[in-house]
């Protein structure tokens, strides 16, 4: 017989007959001499659990997991028919065995707990040990106290339609190489372990690999590219062969990238060379998700570059012609204001843009077509068409079509405008340039994919003015302080984007100097050009 003890309740395994039963000894809770009348009903507990019930529910679970019983541990979910299909998975798919878990102390109604294990494949065996949690709720119906089911609580990286899976892998492994042709080890590139891993799932099986045995998480199938995330190794148990897949990355560039996102939180960079579009370097201050290709967040006033573009053809605005900036302006039933609610009295179009006076812009409103700013983007950017082809997944920009408060809100970069790193330095490079080049990480070269191209170009005179009115912000407006000693060939935009529920907006900058061009931004960092300029500047840099 053997016990053992979690959470303060012993659990005693009796074997006979190839059966095991397992008991929860914890009489914590019963009374003596208690009974209840069968005329009354019992009275249903409502209100968060208490420490005791949450240890309770977690020790069961646990308890049922670790002994096998997919089933019995399922029961005490609150959704029983999908814990026991992921759990069985683990046995049937993941081919765990050995499980031990050790839970920790609880904190409100979550409790963590360690989870050590052996992977076993065709009698190849390695450990495989992680951390996770759980969360215990109570269920209205009864006001039982149960574990909230979640595929996260089998693995933290678990998402719905997630699936744990030992066997061959089904992609060969790839060493990713910079455009010297040196490696890209994710030990010293950590931003960049995303990144390979979709490289593996583009280009494993023509880069010239073959296959090992893994434990890897397998990723639900998805429609869309900014939700699509590559498969990721957790446990190698033999390897394979990689096959060599050449990036345009520069080792410069992508250290200095690292360097920059790793001081602070949520941060998010992407450089790109304007002249062929190639990606230099890109860094996000966590691993887990690549929000510089696949982010969806308002860019908030970097999105005035191709407003501007759009009223400089229009003929709506005029570099150095009087231009309205007012502290309010109303439309569609919304009330706009400037940043401290400041105004700018006779000032010229130039002005606005450098000051990023919001009422400059949706003043224009009524001006517009609600598709005017939707067509800007596709045909002259190359974005929101969703037929980027990078090498590895991105989102690709969103500007939908709206009216009224929520077009208006979209020509300063809100409302339901969704940019990230990647689209707004490939703005900036598009305006050093004069042309849309969609960025890449691999050379079209290497697999004969056709790059994204807009539909037309600005005019000599549009785009002149564009540069001029980025040049300006950079020496004499917002971006002064970010863009300081960095030469004549250069320009910029800052941004601040406000999001629900959070107490700063999200901090964006995008410049370009020579022929680099680079974004970033940075979460709840408050005003672009404190928190993302700072990034913008060392990158532009280290470039040279």
């Amino acid at each position: 017989m053997n016990a053992l003890v979690i959470g303060g309740a012993a659990v005693v395994a009796v074997v006979g007959a190839g059966v095991g039963a397992y008991a929860l000894m914890d009489t914590s809770d019963a009374k003596a001499g208690s009974s209840a009348s069968s005329d009354e009903k019992p009275e249903i507990k409502t209100g968060p659990p208490s420490a005791k019930e949450v240890r309770t529910a977690a020790d069961r679970f646990l308890t049922a997991w670790q002994s096998g019983d997919a089933a019995k541990a399922a029961a005490y979910t609150d959704d029983p028919s999908t814990a026991e299909k992921a759990l069985t998975g683990l046995t049937k798919d993941a081919r765990l065995t050995d499980v031990k878990l050790t839970p920790g102390r609880s904190t409100g109604a979550e409790v963590p707990f360690h989870v050590a294990s052996t992977v076993s494949y065709e009698k190849k065996t390695k450990p495989f040990a992680y951390d996770s949690a759980l969360t215990a709720v109570r269920r209205k119906s009864d006001g039982e106290v149960l574990v909230k089911w979640q595929p996260s609580v089998l693995h933290p990286e678990l998402k719905d339609g997630d699936k744990l899976v030992t066997g061959e892998a089904g992609d060969p492994p790839v060493k990713a190489v910079d455009r010297d042709g040196d490696e890209l080890d994710v030990k010293k590139y950590p931003s960049l372990a995303t990144v390979v891993d979709g490289l593996r799932e583009k280009y494993g099986k023509t880069a010239g690999g073959t296959a090992g045995v893994e434990l890897r998480i397998v990723r639900k199938e998805s429609s869309s590219k900014k939700e699509a995330q590559p498969d990721k190794t957790l446990v190698t148990l033999s390897e394979g062969t990689p096959g060599t897949v050449k990036t345009t990355l520069s080792p410069t560039l992508q250290a200095a990238a690292e360097s920059q996102v790793a001081s602070r939180k949520r941060a998010s960079v992407v450089v790109v060379r304007p002249s062929t579009g190639e990606i230099l370097a890109v860094a996000n201050s966590s691993a887990g998700f690549n929000t510089a290709f696949q982010g969806s967040l308002a860019p908030g006033s970097t999105m005035k570059v191709i407003t501007s573009s759009l009223l400089l053809e229009k003929g709506l605005a005029a570099v150095d012609k009087q231009h309205p900036c007012p502290k309010y302006f109303t439309y569609g039933h919304w009330k706009f204001q400037n940043d401290d609610k400041f105004q700018i009295k006779n000032g010229t179009f130039k002005a606005s843009f450098a000051a990023s006076c919001n009422t400059a812009f949706i003043s224009q409103a009524p001006e517009l077509d609600d598709d005017s700013l939707t067509k800007q983007a596709q045909q002259v950017f190359g974005l929101g068409l969703n037929n980027w082809a990078v090498g590895v997944p991105s989102f690709d920009g969103a500007v939908p079509v709206q009216s009224q408060a929520q077009m208006a809100a979209s020509l300063i970069g809100q409302g339901g405008v969704r940019m990230n790193p990647l689209n707004m330095a490939s703005v900036a490079a598009t305006v050093k340039s004069g042309t849309f080049h969609q960025p890449y990480l691999v050379s079209p070269d290497v697999d004969h994919r056709t790059l994204a191209k807009a539909s037309r170009s600005l005019s000599s005179g549009t785009l002149a003015d564009l540069r001029e009115l980025m040049h300006y912000t950079a020496v004499a407006g917002t971006a002064v302080k970010p863009m300081s000693g960095l030469g004549s060939d250069m320009g910029a935009k800052t941004g601040s984007a406000e999001v629900d529920g959070q107490k700063q907006p999200n901090g964006w900058f995008t410049a370009y100097r020579g022929d680099l061009a680079s974004a970033a931004v940075v979460q709840e960092g408050g005003h672009g050009g404190d928190s993302a300029g700072p990034i913008v500047r060392q990158m532009l840099l280290a470039g040279g």
